[in-house]
């Protein structure tokens, strides 16, 4: 739970750097970031577990910019184009209520850590790139983060990100093929309304 928590939160603190689009992707990552931990730091309501701040939160700065419906294909796999259209909506729309009820939950976690964010190594006109980071907490080895992001019309988008090498939608893969195998899509999209209600 602690590495999905992880991914988790990190998935929507890098997101948000999307709002920058004129950035570049480690410069996007760096600031806000920076932004996000800064405000739970200062931020009483926050420190204590208030879920409608940390939607609040997540709803003003970050998901706006992440790719919910590429995470929601690479964590389906094969198993995406059984969907019909009208599925498809439902399961991104579910899939993103899901992300964010995790995050609420898990914000109050990350409060006294800073970040480190490596340099990025990315050829010119690249559009896909990953962007590395170190979570540091006093007493406690660093957490490496990597966050794959995507430049479309829209600017930089999140749409995977990995804590210690574990990756958010890969996490997922295997639950859900295995919900698709046994009770078609429409057991995945009930399986997450479930884990939503």
């Amino acid at each position: 739970m602690r590495h999905l928590n992880a991914l988790v939160l990190s998935f929507f603190v890098a997101a948000s750097a999307a709002a920058q689009s004129q950035l570049g992707p480690e410069e996007l990552v760096k600031k806000v970031t920076a932004d996000v931990l800064d405000t739970i730091k200062s931020d009483k309501g926050l420190q204590a577990g208030d879920r409608q701040k940390a939607l609040a939160l997540a709803e003003q700065k970050v998901l706006p910019h992440i790719d919910f419906r590429e995470a929601m294909i690479l964590a389906m796999g094969r198993s995406w184009h059984q969907a019909k259209p009208a599925q498809q909506e439902e399961l991104v729309s579910a899939f993103r209520t899901m992300l964010v009820r995790i995050y609420a939950n898990a914000i109050d976690r990350y409060r006294g850590q800073t970040m480190k964010v490596m340099p990025v190594r990315m050829p010119a006109g690249a559009t896909e790139v990953a962007v590395r980071n170190r979570y540091l907490s006093p007493g406690r080895p660093p957490v490496p983060i990597e966050y794959s992001m995507r430049k479309g019309p829209e600017g930089w988008k999140i749409y995977d990100i990995s804590v210690e090498g574990v990756s958010l939608v890969l996490t997922y893969r295997a639950e859900f093929e295995n919900i698709t195998r046994t009770s078609g899509v429409e057991g995945l999209i009930k399986r997450l309304q479930e884990k939503n209600a």
